[in-house]
């Protein structure tokens, strides 16, 4: 089995779902006591919030590439970044390493594709939402981004940052989120991604109007699988 690399922290209620999800995975497929091999850097995420507010991003990219070089030195033989908007910085934690790093969205898009879905909403924090980054990273596997309009985004901003990565979880939110979820249905999307990793918490498959693409658990599962391969892709 290989070891998974584990940049998380960001915030932790997310990185404990990758935890648990991971290592599920695990026994669900080798049974027994079997759990994950992994090496964990949790970070402080009021100093990564205090990156974003400030649009320091190459010091948020400094401080997920020191991260990423102690899970390499606790083994790890593939890294990942336990957040979608911290992929803003992923190819400088990449070129910080000299093992792969799984891109959350690449995990999301397999989901996507073992469905046939290729018109997907997009929740999360507002530059995910609004950056290229991310959208163009689902167009490489042919699948369009649809992200809310503008009031839409303020409010599901707010929420991540407000409430979610600080462990609040509202039904009034949940219930703004449907809506949310509702609209871009509406505007033609086959699917929802919550590509914010708290998202999760928030809003379930049986709350919302679209399929849901649960970005955390894309990632971990797809996490899961590749450390039980033979060989990690380069």
């Amino acid at each position: 089995m290989k070891t998974i690399g584990l940049i998380g922290g960001m915030s932790w209620h997310s990185t404990a779902s990758y935890y648990r999800i991971i290592n599920e995975t695990v026994a669900q497929r080798l049974g027994g006591h079997s759990s994950a091999q992994i090496a964990l850097q949790s970070l402080d995420f009021a100093a990564v919030r205090q990156c974003q507010v400030e649009d320091d991003w190459a010091g948020a990219g400094d401080l997920l590439s020191r991260a990423a070089a102690g899970c390499v030195a606790g083994g790890a033989d593939v890294v990942a970044i336990c957040t979608n908007l911290m992929h803003k910085v992923a190819p400088a934690v990449e070129a910080s390493v000299d093992v792969p790093l799984l891109h959350i969205a690449d995990a999301v898009a397999g989901v996507a594709a073992a469905h046939g879905w290729d018109r997907l909403g997009i929740l999360g924090a507002r530059w995910v939402m609004e950056e290229p980054f991310y959208a163009e990273r689902l167009a490489r596997h042919g699948i369009t981004a649809m992200v809310p309009e503008a009031d839409d985004r303020t409010l599901v901003d707010r929420v991540v940052f407000d409430e979610l990565t600080r462990g609040v979880v509202a039904a009034e939110s949940r219930a703004a989120y449907v809506g949310v979820i509702d609209r871009l249905a509406q505007r033609g999307a086959q699917a929802v991604v919550l590509a914010c990793t708290e998202i999760g918490l928030l809003v379930g498959p049986d709350d919302s109007p679209l399929p849901v693409v649960d970005s955390a658990e894309a990632h971990a599962r797809a996490l899961a699988e590749l450390a039980l391969t033979e060989r990690v892709p380069a």
